[in-house]
């Protein structure tokens, strides 16, 4: 998800399937019904359509999501006690921060496919979070994403061993040879046009 999307609570880590909302972007009704069916162990992902002037998240939420077992929130909106908030273990994600609470007046929609944070989102699709920021995995992909991801990580072990051993990271990742390949791949159109002239 786009960077706005960002950790507000003492814990950042996350996963889970995704139990989608999409709501009014000043109002609380559907996020309420939405907390009530949400699972334990998902992961509740409210679009609120990016609206940063009104919370559609807060104290009381975070303690009933934490309490039924939730895996943790995203909300494409503003959130308030935010001090609070900071200091609560349960993963809270959200757009911004802002004083002003939403009324419970509009009817929206729950499990159903939405936008947060400029990812398409679909009931079940896998939502993970941590300290960079949070992402959306199809549901489809999931196990080819878990694998991709080890792959990366042993990789990206192996680099860092090398590198704390004292070796060049532009070397091990062979820079020169795709820098060389880029310019070369670069003057090939200018030579024809040299050639054609």
């Amino acid at each position: 998800m786009d960077h706005g999307i960002q950790c507000r609570s003492a814990t950042s880590s996350m996963a889970g399937p995704a139990f989608t909302a999409r709501v009014h972007p000043c109002d609380i009704l559907m996020v309420g019904k939405a907390l009530s069916e949400c699972p334990p162990k998902y992961v509740l992902v409210i679009d609120g359509r990016g609206d940063r002037n009104t919370a559609l998240w807060g104290g009381i939420t975070t303690h009933a999501a934490r309490l039924k077992g939730l895996a943790g929130v995203v909300v494409d909106g503003a959130i308030r006690d935010s001090a609070e908030i900071a200091r609560d273990t349960f993963p809270v994600f959200a757009r911004a921060v802002v004083p002003n609470a939403g009324g419970a007046e509009y009817l929206g929609e729950l499990q159903v496919p939405v936008q947060c944070g400029g990812l398409p989102v679909r009931p079940g699709d896998w939502v993970v979070g941590d300290d960079d920021g949070v992402a959306a995995v199809p549901e489809e992909r999931v196990e080819e994403t878990l694998d991709s991801a080890e792959r990366l990580h042993e990789i990206e072990a192996r680099i860092t061993e090398a590198v704390l051993r004292g070796e060049d990271l532009g070397a091990l990742l062979r820079y020169d040879e795709l820098v060389n390949r880029k310019r070369k791949a670069a003057s090939l159109p200018q030579l024809r046009y040299r050639d054609e002239g």
